[in-house]
Formats: C-alpha cells, structure tokens, sequence
C-alpha cells in the first residue's frame, strides 16, 4: 500500500497465493520494493486464530528516500494498523534495506526479537547470584516463588482467555485461584458493557478481573485494559487473602511479558458498588486541579493595638 496524492492510503498491488507463506514469501513479497519509495506490505500467514488469518505487516521505509515521506509513512502506520485491525497482525517488521525484507531477513528479526538484551557486568553477576540461590524451573505448568510473590501457573483455558482478550475477542474475564490446586482458572469471560461490570464481583470470594475499558476522552476514542483485584474484606479466609495478594504481581508480569498485553490501570476493591464508569475515568483520567488557592495574608495578633503612623522628619536646613 502507497500514500497517494491525495494523502490517501491505495492499493498498489496484491497477488494470490500459490503455497505455503514459507514457498511464497520470496516471490511476492522482494518483487514489490522500490527504491526510495516508502510503502507498507501485508504479507497473510498460514496459521490462524479465533478471528481470521494471522498477518505480517512490512513496513518499508529504504534510506535512500526522502525525509518527508519517512516521516509521513511513520505516522500513518498507526491508521493502517487500527483500519485493518491489529488484532489480524501478528508480526511487524521494519525493513530499510532490501535483505531485511527477504525471507532471511525476516527470519533474522525474529531470532534478534527473541534474543536477551545484553546484561553488564554488573547484571550478569546479581543474575548468576539469584540462580544460585533459588534454582527453579519457570514455566506456563510450574509453580515457582519470585522476589515480590508466589507465582502460580494458569491453566490453558485461562491462557486462552487473556490472549483472546488481547486479540479483542472478549472485552471481559475474570479468573480465580484454586487454593487446593494451586493453579489459577478461568472463571468467567465475555463481553459486557461497562454499567454491568460491577454485578460480575462475588461478594464472597476474592477474584482477578481484566476489563477492556472502551470509552472516550477529551475527544479520542480509547481502549484502556484495566486489571481489578477484587477482595471483599475479612469474609475471605487468611490463606485465600495472602493467596491472592502474593500472587498478583507475578500474574501482571505474565500477562504483560508474555502475552505483551498492555495493562493501563490496576485497581483494588472491595466491592463491586464502586465499579461504575465515572469510577474508571477517573481512575485512568485523574483531574488536575488547575486553580491553586490564593495565598491568604494570615492575621495579626486581635489586641495589638491601633496601627502606629509615623511622620517623616523635618529638615533642619542644614546639609
């Protein structure tokens, strides 16, 4: 896809596929680059989810065109991705030079993509310094305990629930622990609007919840993905109190890590009577107080007497 003269996104090409994406890449993709002429690509995949076929979007943007239209091709990729739907794409790639765009380029940015950051010397230590004190096997079905909790596995139909959630299948779940178990389950998912949401917390047992909160704010339409703890005070037991509150931050570094499944608020709450729509927004949105209050002179002592005047001297004539 090329910008147009009219600052319009247009098909410039397509072609049909003949075998697999492996087979096909080379010869569909490589032939549509030009030369100092920015444009997008989207290249389908075989393999698909809940919604449809699974795509790669290539952006190229080669060093040799202007500066004008990299920037113009940069800010138009957010419109592509949201008309298109990014929920269809799975994999991006940036390509400036021609063997980026290639299948062995793009086999190369997948393995950099999963490859560590490289640690200092200083990281590698206090890295070899925690597997030696703790040596545990991490994994979607261990259990292991990290610095700020206990981490519990969930269970593949939870897995499920949060990646359909991040593809926008469902707007809503809710998952519990199993205390016998110890493995967290899905308990509930779907799509719900927002005035319901507060009717899906038990009063009676603690739960984590995942809400996509669509709304709109200073004019622009946002998702916002919260995650709410809900703990209905001492009607939990002990264990099912500390259960739950170890286990959360090991499950937001799960979601966000693994699943790359932004999550813009975390809220705690006791019951399900605070979870209205004006709630979230502030939540999300805080109001600033913009008007300071003036500073007000504080007062002089009540009996200090009558204000004293004094008068300038009188020149004597002298100098």
């Amino acid at each position: 896809m090329k910008i147009g003269d009219f600052m319009e996104l247009t098909l410039s090409s397509f072609k049909e596929a003949a075998g697999s994406w492996e087979e096909d890449y080379d010869s569909l993709v490589t032939p549509l680059i030009e030369d100092k002429q920015p444009s997008y690509i989207l290249f389908r995949l075989d393999s698909q989810n809940t919604s449809g076929y699974e795509w790669l979007l290539i952006s190229w943007s080669p060093d040799s065109s202007a500066v004008r239209q990299k920037m113009l091709y940069a800010s138009t990729k957010a419109t592509l991705k949201q008309e298109f739907g990014s929920g269809q794409i799975k994999e991006e790639l940036h390509a400036t030079v021609p063997g980026d765009v290639t299948l062995n380029g793009f086999r190369q940015h997948k393995r950099a993509a999963g490859a560590p950051a490289p640690l200092t010397l200083a990281e590698e230590e206090l890295a070899e310094l925690r597997r030696t004190e703790v040596s545990v096997g991490v994994g979607i079905d261990s259990r292991h305990q990290t610095m700020s909790g206990v981490a519990f596995p969930l269970t593949h139909s939870a897995w499920k629930a949060i990646e359909a959630l991040a593809a926008q299948n469902y707007n809503y779940i809710q998952l519990r622990i199993d205390l016998n178990e110890e493995k967290i389950h899905l308990a509930d998912a779907g799509n719900i609007s927002t005035d319901k949401l507060s009717q899906k917390i038990p009063s009676d047992c603690a739960r984590y919840h995942l809400y996509n909160f669509k709304h709109s704010h200073e004019g622009d339409y946002l998702e916002s993905i919260v995650f709410i703890y809900s703990m209905p005070g001492y009607s939990c037991s002990v264990k099912e109190r500390m259960l739950y509150s170890s286990c959360k931050a090991p499950l937001l570094e799960s979601i966000e890590t693994k699943i790359h499944l932004p999550i813009i608020k975390k809220i705690e709450i006791d019951c399900g009577e605070e979870l209205t729509e004006a709630f979230l927004q502030d939540e999300i949105h805080p109001k600033k107080n913009l008007h300071r209050p003036k500073f007000a002179k504080p007062k002089g002592p009540p009996n200090r007497g009558a204000k004293r005047l004094t008068r300038p001297q009188e020149s004597d004539g002298n100098v």
